[in-house]
């Protein structure tokens, strides 16, 4: 079964949150990806970090992990990460890296990631379990209605036809 990362960075006040803009599909999202085979979910987590960011991180703590509802998600193990050291750079990955200030994110984030970024300023005691919410074949749709070319080159990615490199 596919596991992935998914990784949140916060400044110092924690009132701002990383984001990356992919290169492939022109949207904000947290950072992270697949786990390689034979990989460890930590060590996904800090490979991915740094290869989208340009930032060499530590795990501070494992907020999440979240079960997908179909088959639009993955298995995610979601981490906040601290910044050790390197400087923010856009890679092969990433069009455009930026904080952002929680109460005034992107128009075009993830949907789901708002509530991720919710659950991990909860400060749980222990690692939250839940299903991946916001992402339906109807939320898909409507997604698709609003945003046509997005979900295009979405779906081409998801074939191997990469645009926008």
């Amino acid at each position: 079964m596919a596991e992935s990362v998914c990784c949140v960075i916060f400044n110092e006040a924690q009132d701002q949150v990383l984001l990356i803009k992919r290169r492939d599909i022109p949207v904000w999202v947290l950072p992270g990806g697949g786990i390689e085979p034979g990989e460890s979910p930590e060590k996904a987590a800090i490979r991915e970090v740094g290869e989208e960011t340009g930032l060499q991180v530590s795990l501070k703590r494992k907020v999440a992990f979240y079960r997908p509802a179909n088959r639009l998600t993955k298995h995610t193990h979601f981490y906040e990460c601290k910044t050790l050291d390197g400087s923010i750079q856009t890679g092969s990955e990433t069009r455009d890296i930026a904080f952002f200030p929680i109460d005034a994110l992107p128009k075009k984030l993830v949907p789901f990631y708002k509530t991720w970024i919710d659950d991990a300023l909860l400060f749980a005691p222990d690692v939250l379990e839940k299903k991946i919410l916001k992402t339906s074949y109807w939320k898909f749709l409507q997604y698709l209605l609003c945003h046509p070319l997005l979900v295009i080159q979405f779906l081409l990615t998801r074939i191997g036809i990469h645009i926008n490199r």
